[in-house]
């Protein structure tokens, strides 16, 4: 009983914690807004203080993740296993999972001590205290992947042993730790730490294969990537610090935090009736076109995936409704509205505010404007195409449009302005110049908040924690993936691999349109086993040089980088919103496969058009400069 009071009360402190860093992060931007227009000033430290609350926001989330057990993983294994594979897969998933957050807590410890100042501040904090979420995180993780399944003990007997293979992985930065709190640390461990780089050369491809491995039966994919990361680093010499020190440098970087804060806000409409709003909107002003419902439903969940990225969200959220609606209401088959719904997962990839749209930005350090300009004509092009597949199976199957009614059209547009307004003011403020990216995302969730709560009344403000609770996983699944893939990312570049290619390329690839079709079949593969998020951290890298070496648009290739990722969600046999709409519609993956196979076919060939004509990515940046 007493062990279970404890628990709780880790818990409750967790959570309060978790959504003290989440209002942090959302108040700061929007008080630096208001100060700015009002005073002309701004708000003390929040240069620092903001990018910060990200590492806090990302280390808890990471934290409720794991207590969840829901961090993103791409497996090959679907349904109950019975035993003894039950017990094989889990034993494995928790042992891979405590080596390696147990080695890059140990790792983030040591980089606090040395990388940071005792003297250097973040507002009122002292540094290392703002920091030491970083292995606080990564310790709570290793830990539960112990209790990865708590009513098994062989499991937990693996967790631990996890444990230990961590520590013996983070022997250089325990010697570290060591000779910071005691200078006259012996010789041997010295020795100790050259002899652990000696070996580790050895035995780092069957590490990388046997996380490959894990990956495959559920292994989640931040330990995926993250442990490759370490493995290959420190098979190089490596001083492991240097990897949370690059989660630390993309954590805290200037555009960062309106991923998680773009992803609230799209969370909180999805919890509310704002998709019933938005239905209804669009059924009015599109249900008396041949096949306006279904034109209806795939603008409904392109408003959505602008704001929650490719996450699945979208299909988890809306899926119930639309489905209805489509077929209920509108006389849609089943296969074709499972068909439609599962492709429309993550069509609004390329609007703005997409979330992968500004990490692209980010990564390949161009103008996120630009690519948002960029993408509206290669999203509108998507957005079309599967508007026209609704109208003609409603045309061929007799279906027919709803009668136009003004009045119910208007009363519509009364009821779903509040939603309709929220891209309005993204657009005038961050377009405008009014505001920057996060102050933008900032803006959108408190917008969010006080049309779900205080106008339409959705949700109550007790409820509100619920539903922070809820998209914590969400958030930090993203986060720690990112965190995690920015240290692979720093290797591939450090070993010079984006180098290496291109010389190979130069060599043996003379044509442009040669490379493009390699590339889409290459990002297709990509985007079918790789979540978008690690995909640009980890891919961005290399293909960047190519499509330079090439004389492609630095646009236009983050438009075809992303367009090809975003149908990798699509891509039989693992593309992930497959299996999440085989949970959703309670599907057999099998005919999940064949109801998406004619969407997938068309949209496969909107890529090829969006990637060999460049001025549909291009052509607006001439007129908005």
């Amino acid at each position: 009983m007493k062990e279970k009071s404890i628990i709780s009360f880790f818990h409750k402190s967790e959570n309060i914690v978790a959504t003290l860093a989440l209002f942090a992060l959302i108040l700061l931007p929007s008080a630096e807004v208001l100060v700015r227009l009002v005073l002309k000033t701004g708000v003390p430290d929040s240069g620092a203080l903001i990018p910060h609350a990200v590492l806090w926001v990302t280390f808890m989330a990471g934290m409720l993740t794991s207590r969840a057990k829901e961090h993103l993983s791409l497996t090959i294994i679907h349904g109950e296993l019975k035993k003894p594979w039950n017990t094989i897969v889990d034993s494995t998933n928790s042992l891979l999972g405590t080596a390696i957050t147990t080695a890059f807590a140990v790792s983030s410890l040591s980089m606090i001590l040395f990388a940071f100042d005792i003297e250097q501040m973040v507002g009122p904090f002292p540094i290392k205290v703002a920091t030491a979420i970083v292995p606080i995180g990564y310790g709570v993780m290793a830990l539960r992947f112990v209790f990865w399944k708590r009513e098994n003990h062989v499991v937990k007997y693996f967790g631990l042993i996890g444990i230990f293979l961590g520590v013996l992985l983070a022997i250089p930065p325990i010697v570290n730790i060591l000779s910071f709190l005691n200078p006259d640390v012996p010789l041997w461990m010295y020795d100790l730490s050259d002899s652990f780089y000696e070996f580790l050369p050895l035995i780092r491809m069957p590490i990388v294969f046997i996380l490959i491995l894990g990956g495959l039966i559920g292994t989640p994919i931040f330990v995926l990537l993250g442990g490759i990361a370490y493995v290959l680093f420190a098979g190089n010499w490596g001083a492991l610090e240097v990897l949370p020190l690059e989660a630390y440098d993309l954590l805290t970087g200037k555009s960062i935090p309106a991923i998680p804060l773009f992803t609230f806000a799209g969370f909180i409409l999805s919890e509310s009736n704002s998709g019933k709003r938005l239905v209804g909107l669009f059924k009015a002003w599109f249900g008396w076109l041949p096949g306006g419902m279904a034109v209806a439903a795939v603008l409904v969940c392109a408003f959505f995936t602008t704001f929650t990225g490719a996450s699945g969200v979208t299909i988890l959220a809306l899926g119930g409704l639309l489905s209805f609606v489509l077929m209920d209401s509108g006389g849609y088959t089943k296969k074709f509205t499972t068909g439609l719904l599962t492709s429309s997962g993550s069509i609004g990839l390329l609007f703005p505010p997409s979330l992968p749209i500004i990490l692209y930005g980010v990564m390949a350090q161009i103008s996120i404007k630009d690519m948002f300009i960029g993408g509206i004509i290669p999203g509108a092009i998507m957005v079309l195409a599967l508007s026209l597949m609704g109208v003609r199976h409603a045309v061929k199957n007799g279906i027919k449009p709803i009668p136009f009614n003004l009045k119910d059209a208007l009363l519509s547009v009364k009821e779903a302005s509040g939603e309709v307004m929220l891209p309005v003011i993204i657009l005038l403020g961050y377009f405008g110049g009014i505001t920057t990216i996060v102050e933008t995302s900032a803006i959108a969730v408190l917008y969010s908040i006080i049309l779900v709560l205080f106008i339409h009344k959705d949700l109550k403000f007790k409820e509100l924690g619920t539903v922070i609770l809820k998209c914590m996983p969400i958030i930090g699944g993203v986060l720690v993936i990112l965190a995690m893939s920015k240290g692979l990312s720093y290797y591939i570049v450090d070993a010079e691999v984006p180098m290496k290619l291109t010389a190979m390329a130069e060599a043996h690839i003379s044509s442009k349109y040669v490379f493009l079709i390699l590339l889409n079949i290459v990002l297709l593969i990509t985007g079918c086993l790789m979540d978008i998020f690690s995909a640009i951290i980890v891919v961005g890298p290399l293909i960047l040089p190519l499509g330079h070496l090439y004389g492609i648009d630095p646009v236009h290739l983050g438009i075809i980088f992303l367009a090809n990722l975003e149908l990798g969600y699509l891509t039989p046999p693992v593309g992930l919103n497959l299996f999440l709409a085989s949970y959703r519609f309670e599907t057999p993956l099998s005919k999940i496969y064949k109801t998406i196979i004619p969407f997938f076919l068309l949209l496969l060939l909107m890529v090829i058009l969006i990637t060999y004509v460049p001025w549909f990515s291009t052509g607006l940046l001439a007129i908005f400069k």
